[in-house]
C-alpha cells in the first residue's frame, strides 16, 4: 500500500477510470504515473491513483481520485460559480469557503459529483511536457515540445486506450424515474448535476423546441380538416414563428447560463488539451500557458480549410445531381421496371453515408490543424464544417425539386418520405442498435465465461495478475480489494459504448427544423410528424445516457454554441424558400393569372424583403436577455467595483499612515 493510506482505513472514491495498453514499457508507466501523481511545479497533476486487480492482457486499470485540498484549489482556478449562503451565483475562492457553506452542508459536499470528475479530467489533461521531456519514455519516436498535453499523446498513439468517469447507479435510478415518466419539464436540474451544463441544456432545447411545435401542429391538422389551399398563410406565419421562437430561446438560454454560472464564459478562457503552441505568460491571467498568434489560425482556416470544404460542398451536389440524372434516363428507358429506376437512389444513398463519414473525419483533422485555442472555438468551428455538408446532402435535393423541376406533389412525397424515414433511421441508430448489440454482447460474454468457467487455467478472464508480475510502480500504488464494487463496475462500464458530445443530438433536431420550416408550406403536418418523434426523442435519449453509453464527462457552456447560429440561418432561409413557394404556388397564380413572370419575381423580391424587416424588427425588439439578468450583472459589475475600490482605498491608507507616521511622526488634531 502507498504511504498515502494508513493500513485499514478506506480509498477515496473513483472519479476517472483509466485503462492504460497492456504491452506498455515499464519506464512509460513509470513516467505516465509519476506525472499523474507528481507535483503542479514538476509537471504534474497532484492526482491520487489507485490500481484495479485485473488481467495483465486485458491492460492495466487505474482508478483516479484527488485530495479534499486540490479539489478545492482547482475549482478556485477553474473559476467555478457556485452559489453562496445569499443565495447569488459567483466565483468561488478559497479564502471565502465558509460564505459557500450553508449550515448544516460539509465541504465535501460543497463540489457536485460532476464538479469533482470535470476537475480530476481537467488535471489529467493539463499534464503538459517540460523542455526535458523530449519524447515518451521508451518510444523515442513518440516525440514531444515544451508545453504539450501528455494525455493528449498518450491517447493519440494508444498508450491510454480509455479514460471515463464511473456512473453514480443510486443517483443515476432517481434520476431515471423522474425522466422517464416526465411529460411536462424535464428535471433540468438533476440532469444538470449529474451529466453537466452541455447535455442539460441539450434537453432543454429538445423540450422547448418540441413545446413550440404544438401551434404548427394544430394549424397543420386544422388546415387537413377544413380548408386544403393554405400555403400561403403557412409561408407567412413560418417565417414569423421560427424568428419568435429562436429570439425567445436565446432568452431563456441566458437566462439559465446566468444560474448556472456560465453566462461569463469568454474565447479568453483557459486553452484547450490540444492547443498547440510555445509557453509564455497569457496577457490577461499572467498564467504560464501555451500561445499561439490568432493570424496563424485564421490564414489556415480561410486559405486551407474553406477552399478544402468548399471542394467537398461541389462534390456532394454533384452527387446529387448525378442521381436524380440517372433517376430520369431510367425513367425514360425502363419506364415500366419500377425496381430499376431506384437504384440511383439506393446507391446515392450508400454514397452519402459512406462520403459522410470521412468528410467528418477529414474536418475534425482541419478544425485540429487550424489549431483554435479554447474548446467553444473548436467546436464551433467543427459543427460548422459539418453542418454545411449535412446541408447539402439533406436538403438541396429538396431546394433542386422546388425551384428547378417546379413539381409542387413530387416535392411534398420527397419531404415526407425523407422526414419519416430520417426519424425511423436516427431512433435505430442511436437506440435501438446500440441496446441490441449490448444485449446479445452480454449474452455472448455470458455463454463465453460459460464456456471457460471448466478450466481455470485456460481462462484469461479470471486471471490477476500476482505481485511479481506487476511492475513495481503498480506494487507501490493503494488496490481495491477484490471485493469492491468498483471493480465490477469498471470493467462493465468499459464495454459500453463512448457518448462523445452531444453534435449527432443537435444535428438530428437541426435537420428536422429544416424540413419543418423550409418546405412546410406544401406538408404542414410536417410539424406533427416533428412533434410525435421529439416526444419518443426525450425518453430515447434518457434511456441511451442511462443505460446504454458510458457516463458522458461534464462539460460547462453557456449557450448551444454553433448550433444557435445554425438554426438562425435555417430561419433566414426559410424566408427566400417560403416567399419562393408562395410564387409558385397554382393557389396564389389562379387568384391573379394576369400576372407575368417579371411581376412574379419583383412580387417575390418585395415579400422576402418585407419579411426580412419584419424578422429584423423582431431581433432588435425581443432583448436576449431577461430584465432581470440584465440588472443582476450589471449589479454584480458594479459590486466589483466598489469592492476592488475599497480594496485600493485600504491598501492606500495603510501606506500613507506608514509613510506619514514614519517622515513626519505621529500627527494630532
Amino acid at each position: 500500500m502507498s504511504d498515502e493510506f494508513d493500513e485499514g482505513t478506506s480509498l477515496p472514491p473513483t472519479y476517472l477510470v483509466l485503462k492504460v495498453a497492456s504491452d506498455i514499457k515499464e519506464n512509460t508507466l513509470t513516467w505516465l504515473i509519476d506525472k499523474i501523481r507528481g507535483k503542479r511545479r514538476d509537471g504534474g497533476a497532484e492526482l491520487i491513483v489507485m490500481r484495479q486487480p485485473c488481467d495483465p492482457e486485458d491492460g492495466w486499470m487505474l482508478h483516479l481520485s484527488a485530495s479534499k485540498i486540490k479539489f478545492l484549489e482547482t475549482a478556485e482556478e477553474m473559476e467555478l460559480m457556485k452559489e453562496d449562503k445569499a443565495g447569488v451565483m459567483r466565483e468561488f475562492t478559497v479564502s471565502q469557503l465558509e460564505e459557500f457553506l450553508p449550515e448544516g452542508m460539509h465541504v465535501d459536499d460543497l463540489l457536485t459529483l460532476a464538479e469533482k470528475q470535470t476537475i480530476v479530467r481537467h488535471e489529467l489533461e493539463n499534464i503538459r511536457a517540460l523542455a526535458e521531456d523530449a519524447h515518451i519514455p521508451g518510444y523515442p519516436t513518440y516525440t514531444l515540445y515544451e508545453g504539450q498535453s501528455i494525455f493528449q499523446v498518450c491517447v493519440k498513439f494508444n498508450i491510454i486506450l480509455n479514460v471515463y468517469p464511473l456512473h453514480d447507479q443510486e443517483a443515476l435510478k432517481k434520476l431515471g424515474k423522474k425522466w422517464y415518466m416526465s411529460f411536462g419539464d424535464q428535471p433540468i436540474e438533476e440532469i444538470r448535476l449529474y451529466f453537466g451544463e452541455a447535455i442539460a441544456l441539450y434537453f432543454t432545447f429538445l423540450g422547448y423546441y418540441t413545446a413550440t411545435l404544438v401551434v404548427p401542429v394544430l394549424l397543420g391538422l386544422l388546415q387537413l380538416i377544413v380548408y386544403s389551399d393554405t400555403m400561403s398563410f403557412f409561408c407567412v406565419f413560418n417565417v414569423v414563428w421560427v424568428t419568435l421562437v429562436l429570439e425567445i430561446w436565446k432568452k431563456k438560454s441566458n437566462e439559465l447560463a446566468f444560474k448556472w454560472g456560465t453566462i461569463s464564459m469568454t474565447s479568453m478562457d483557459e486553452p484547450r488539451p490540444n492547443f498547440r503552441g510555445s509557453m509564455g505568460y497569457d496577457a490577461i491571467s499572467g498564467k504560464l500557458q501555451p500561445q499561439s498568434p490568432r493570424y496563424f489560425t485564421y490564414i489556415k482556416m480561410y486559405c486551407v480549410s474553406v477552399p478544402v470544404v468548399f471542394l467537398c460542398l461541389v462534390g456532394g451536389f454533384f452527387m446529387m445531381l448525378a442521381s436524380f440524372w440517372a433517376e430520369d434516363y431510367l425513367k425514360q428507358s425502363h419506364a415500366s421496371d419500377e425496381y430499376i429506376i431506384l437504384v440511383p437512389s439506393i446507391i446515392y444513398s450508400i454514397l452519402v453515408f459512406v462520403v459522410n463519414a470521412y468528410y467528418r473525419r477529414l474536418a475534425t483533422f482541419l478544425t485540429e490543424w487550424e489549431n483554435h485555442r479554447t474548446q467553444s472555438q473548436f467546436d464551433r468551428h467543427r459543427v460548422t464544417k459539418l453542418v454545411l455538408f449535412e446541408f447539402v446532402n439533406n436538403f438541396m435535393s429538396l431546394f433542386y425539386i422546388a425551384f428547378i423541376i417546379r413539381d409542387m406533389e413530387m416535392l411534398r412525397s420527397q419531404l415526407q418520405t425523407m422526414l419519416i424515414i430520417f426519424q425511423l433511421i436516427s431512433h435505430m441508430q442511436e437506440a435501438l442498435l446500440p441496446f441490441t448489440i449490448k444485449y446479445y454482447g452480454a449474452k455472448f460474454a455470458s455463454w463465453r465465461k460459460s464456456f471457460f468457467s471448466s478450466s481455470r487455467e485456460k481462462n484469461k478472464f479470471y486471471r490477476i495478475a500476482t505481485d511479481e508480475q506487476l511492475f513495481p510502480v503498480l506494487r507501490s500504488l493503494p488496490y481495491l480489494p477484490i471485493d469492491d464494487t468498483r471493480i465490477e463496475e469498471a470493467s462493465k462500464e468499459g464495454d459500453m459504448e463512448d457518448y462523445t458530445d452531444t453534435y449527432d443530438d443537435y444535428l438530428e433536431l437541426f435537420i428536422q427544423f429544416g424540413y419543418v420550416f423550409l418546405f412546410s408550406p406544401v406538408y404542414p403536418v410536417a410539424a406533427f410528424w416533428a412533434l410525435f418523434n421529439n416526444v419518443v426523442e426525450i425518453r430515447a435519449d434518457a434511456f441511451k445516457l442511462c443505460k446504454i453509453f458510458q457516463r458522458p464527462m461534464s462539460k460547462r457552456v453557456k449557450d448551444i454554441g454553433a448550433w444557435q447560429r445554425c438554426f438562425e440561418i435555417i430561419g433566414a432561409m426559410s424566408i427566400m424558400t417560403n416567399c419562393g413557394l408562395l410564387c409558385l404556388s397554382p393557389e396564389l397564380k389562379r387568384s391573379a393569372p394576369e400576372m407575368g413572370q417579371v411581376e412574379w419575381v419583383l412580387l417575390f423580391v418585395l415579400l422576402e424583403h418585407a419579411l426580412l424587416g419584419i424578422r429584423y424588427l423582431m431581433h432588435i425588439t425581443i432583448s436576449d436577455k431577461p430584465e432581470w439578468v440584465r440588472v443582476a450583472l450589471a449589479r454584480r459589475n458594479y459590486e466589483s467595483k466598489q469592492a476592488l475600490k475599497f480594496e485600493r482605498s485600504q491598501k492606500n491608507r495603510r501606506l500613507l499612515t506608514r509613510k506619514f507616521k514614519t517622515i513626519h511622526g505621529t500627527h494630532g488634531h
